[in-house]
């Protein structure tokens, strides 16, 4: 299979088609090899516009974001070249690489122990050298190196990441998708002093992410 070819048609077949018009997004996606952060199974679906389940060691099965689902929330968030970046749920790596191409760092936060030694060997392979893999709760975050002026979590969230966005630069953004099924949104948060706002930029959908699920409570 040509992989080159594939990644060039996701580009110009589902890239560009999404409204995804930051040239910087377009590059990084058409340079980062994704097949060699998919499962062997998807190896020939890499670039297809789909949601791709990663298996690590945790009882959960993760997945990747669709390629156009990333890039428009990476697209939505506004990265500057001298921004650092937390992507919380990093996975395979995939994510973080692609980030790593248009910020000036970027921390990836993984909390399956496998999918971090995955994630770490990929960026290495990728020669990724800007990012650094690092293991913890996704919905805690990652204070040692905040804060950061970008946070993108790579999947929903049921509630406002409270956590998290205790972690953003004054004027920093976090992106992500909220709530599940057909009346989930992605959203974008803008922290500005003590203040959280929040505006929706488009349609999306993706499977919750650990942590990040509303919690139940007694009903009598």
């Amino acid at each position: 299979m040509n992989y080159q070819q594939a990644r060039q048609m996701m580009v110009d077949g589902q890239i560009r088609p999404s409204s995804i018009t930051d040239p910087r997004v377009t590059a990084a996606l058409g340079a980062l090899p994704r097949e060699e952060f998919v499962p062997a199974s998807w190896k020939s679906r890499a670039y297809a516009d789909a949601s791709v389940p990663l298996q690590g060691e945790g009882p959960e099965i993760r997945h990747m974001l669709t390629p156009t689902t990333l890039a428009k929330l990476v697209q939505a968030a506004e990265i500057a070249e001298h921004d650092m970046v937390l992507d919380v749920g990093c996975g395979s790596g995939y994510s973080t690489a692609f980030i790593a191409r248009i910020a000036a760092f970027v921390v990836g936060l993984e909390q399956d122990a496998g999918l971090a030694n995955e994630a770490a060997t990929n960026l290495a392979k990728t020669e990724t050298t800007n990012a650094v893999v690092v293991t913890g709760m996704l919905a805690e975050g990652y204070s040692v190196s905040a804060p950061y002026d970008i946070i993108i979590v790579e999947g929903a969230v049921e509630a406002e990441p409270t956590a998290l966005l205790a972690q953003l630069k004054d004027g920093g953004r976090l992106a992500t998708i909220v709530g599940v099924g057909g009346s989930a949104k992605a959203t974008v948060y803008v922290r500005s002093g003590d203040t959280v706002s929040s505006k929706t930029v488009f349609d999306a959908s993706a499977p919750i992410l650990p942590g990040f699920a509303k919690s139940v409570g007694f009903v009598f």
